[in-house]
């Protein structure tokens, strides 16, 4: 048998990396952790190539099952393939090296900050504040790491209380709980089902407001107030993210 041979029923992962190998579609994918869905005009026209260009790579994205396609009549959308699929993206960013870019105006620096402070990755928060919940959960005994990430019967009380529906029914094949290697604070903070659902009662409880079409999220008055209510979260964190709101 070949060294070749040996690999031949192993996953393709080279192809896959090849994927994330040019730096157009590596931004469509950072883009697309927004949890929308958007237009290849719209992805042209942030990474500043011709809509065909565009297209081109898109079409590559969707038949490498990175993202899925959606039609709305005659327009044509794309998002990413599911939550799965951004899990891995923000993974891969937190291991890539930063590309140093100049801050060229005091709005930049803002946005910047906002967006390591809290951002969305997919349907759960990511940044600063989404690895402090994450770490005052585990302080609090309602996460447990004996296994890898688990809701414990003291969270799965908590979230009762908050009114968050904790679902084990198994009809998903999501995972209940799971972590992302956050890519600004390299540290884990909670994604799966659980923490799609805490994010999404964060919403509508308005602790949480999302920034117009940016991945940016603004912690508001109510949700530091619940925050330090619920989870005991330090001012520091709670305040660190008050002056980018603007």
């Amino acid at each position: 048998m070949t060294s070749h041979d040996s690999y031949a029923d192993s996953p393709d992962l080279a192809s896959l990396a090849a994927l994330f190998a040019d730096r157009t579609r590596a931004a469509f994918c950072l883009a697309l952790l927004d949890g929308r869905a958007w237009t290849a005009t719209e992805l042209a026209r942030l990474a500043g190539v011709a809509p065909s260009t565009a297209t081109g790579h898109l079409h590559q994205l969707v038949a490498g099952r990175v993202l899925a396609e959606e039609r709305s009549g005659r327009h044509r959308y794309v998002r990413l393939a599911g939550p799965d699929t951004a899990e891995m993206i923000e993974g891969l960013a937190a291991h890539a090296p930063q590309r140093p870019t100049p801050v060229r105006s005091l709005t930049d620096a803002r946005r910047r900050r906002a967006l390591a402070h809290a951002r969305t990755c997919y349907d759960h928060l990511a940044g600063a504040l989404g690895v402090a919940i994450t770490d005052a959960m585990t302080a609090q005994a309602l996460l447990a790491w004996d296994y890898g990430p688990a809701l414990t019967e003291s969270g799965a009380s908590w979230l009762r209380g908050l009114g968050v529906a904790d679902d084990r029914s198994g009809t998903s094949r999501r995972a209940h709980v799971r972590t992302c290697l956050d890519w600004t604070e390299r540290r884990a903070h909670l994604a799966g089902a659980v923490g799609a659902a805490l994010f999404r009662h964060a919403l509508e409880a308005s602790w949480l407001v999302r920034q117009g079409s940016t991945r940016i999220i603004t912690l508001t008055d109510e949700g530091r107030d619940a925050l330090r209510r619920h989870l005991s979260l330090p001012d520091e964190v709670l305040l660190a993210g008050a002056d980018t709101a603007s």
